[in-house]
């Protein structure tokens, strides 16, 4: 503990001030709740007012949520603390001076995930926004799920050259990983446990003082910085892991031609203290901006943080690795699915229109950031296909039309494909979408199993579904 940055600590006195770098499914609730906290004066937002994004400033300072889809609670929270004046959007990053705490909740995807580089870009250029204004005693927390090694690596060395600073002594840094789902963002703020990792022991214990007033259930689990990133990293590659293993396993049912649910149901069943052999639903693909690349974040961590050779078999791949070429690989099964139902019909890919169901990654919401849809319009068009999307949620996205009336992608469609287990596609009635379709042996392909085949199958039409080995 450095006693220098105790003092400083001290002097400046308890956090009043917050500033949250990233207005994205991250840092807008994360904002919103801090501003929410009696304690904590003033939140403010920094937002770059550029083309792209520029929009959110004004929507988030009228109290609207930016972020599309169903959030509970989010608009209503936005309105109350921008009507108190706690919580504020701006563009000026000079404004970091005034803050006690500054957190960064910003992007960190892999532009070529093969060679095991993420593009720290927009990280890179905000943590340098925030040291060109960090002043001594300042706490500095890095939220974006980073490789293990950044925080006391990467992170630190930038603040210290741009602040001329040194950190845990002049400043402090931590790493508290977000642990949100689109969908929930306030409840898992405020009731998952909190992982916070700070470089010493003074840089942790401030940054339980930031994030304990936020939690309504949830406890904070302290640790070191690079054991805070590897908690993250692995928690959502352990997710991805038991993805893949159920899409596996889904494969397998239908190559036997058997209920993937029933079997899944029956390992279920198993129950006692001491076992735990939940299986996970498979689907067409894994999606977002989290599972897709955190395995990489992970294995490039022992690149970067490991201190001693790692002892694994040799020429063997990383498990982890492997589960995500498993779930990368879904998306083309949901092809072949699509071409062998299509084919019991006596029709090709080439030349059918395709009515595609789904483009965000999750249900219910607008979270379109690397859908499996996309690798699977892609597959349909190289093909020669007549592709049309609707998405109820997704209001855009580049250089695909996304239609909001159902009815007009369906009509006329040789098959009908679900991508996303949004809500209204649970209410899809056999005759309706039949009648719209026209055809006599019409298509539906379900990756998501949302509907019953038995009722669409008794409907007349052609049914495929991932791991419906007893129906395909």
């Amino acid at each position: 503990m450095s006693d220098k940055l105790q003092k400083i600590m001290d002097a400046r006195g308890p956090i009043k001030k917050i500033g949250v770098l990233g207005m994205g499914y991250v840092g807008i609730p994360a904002a919103a709740l801090f501003a929410d906290v009696d304690d904590f004066e003033k939140v403010l937002g920094f937002q770059r007012n550029s083309a792209s994004s520029g929009y959110k400033i004004d929507m988030i300072n009228n109290g609207e949520s930016p972020l599309k889809g169903e959030e509970p609670g989010l608009e209503d929270l936005l309105r109350k603390v921008t009507d108190a004046k706690k919580f504020e959007c701006t563009p000026d990053f000079s404004r970091i001076a005034e803050m006690d705490a500054v957190t960064l909740a910003i992007q960190t995807p892999f532009a070529n995930p093969a060679d095991l580089i993420p593009d720290f870009g927009a990280l890179i250029e905000g943590i340098r926004n925030v040291g060109k204004y960090l002043t001594p005693g300042t706490l500095v927390v890095l939220e974006s799920t980073v490789t293990p090694g950044t925080t006391k690596g990467m992170a630190k060395d930038i603040l210290e050259e741009e602040s001329g600073l040194i950190a845990g002594e002049d400043f402090a840094l931590a790493h508290a990983p977000e642990r949100v789902m689109v969908g929930r963002l306030l409840k898992n703020i405020q009731e998952h446990d909190r992982i916070v990792g700070g470089i010493d022991e003074t840089s942790t214990k401030r940054a339980i003082e930031l994030y304990s007033p936020v939690l309504t259930k949830g406890k904070i689990i302290p640790m070191s910085a690079t054991a805070a990133e590897v908690t993250k990293t692995a928690e959502n590659t352990f997710r991805d892991l038991q993805i893949a293993a159920a899409n596996q396993l889904a494969l397998y049912c239908e190559s036997m031609r058997i209920n993937f649910y029933d079997v899944r149901a029956g390992i279920d069943s198993l129950k006692g203290e001491g076992i735990t052999r939940a299986i996970l639903w498979p689907g067409a693909g894994v999606g977002g901006h989290c599972l897709t690349k955190d395995t990489y974040h992970l294995e490039r961590g022992i690149e970067i943080a490991g201190e001693t050779p790692l002892d694994y078999p040799e020429n063997a791949d990383s498990i982890y690795v492997l589960a995500r070429k498993v779930n990368d690989f879904m998306p083309a099964h949901m092809f072949k699915l699509t071409e062998d139902a299509l084919a019991a019909t006596g029709k090709k890919i080439k030349g059918s229109k395709i009515a595609m169901l789904g483009w965000a990654f999750i249900n219910d919401s607008d979270d379109a950031r690397n859908p499996p849809s996309e690798p699977y319009r892609d597959l349909l068009i190289e093909a020669g296909a007549e592709v049309m999307v609707h998405d109820p949620h997704v209001l855009s996205y580049p250089n695909v039309e996304i239609e909001k009336d159902m009815g007009s992608v369906v009509k006329d469609a040789d098959a009908v494909v679900i991508l996303t287990g949004h809500s209204e596609y649970f209410k899809l009635s056999p005759a309706d979408v039949k009648a719209l379709m026209g055809k006599d042996q019409p298509v539906i392909v379900d990756g998501r199993n949302v509907i019953d085949p038995t009722v669409f199958v008794d409907g007349g039409f052609v049914y495929r579904g991932i791991g419906r080995g007893d129906v395909n």
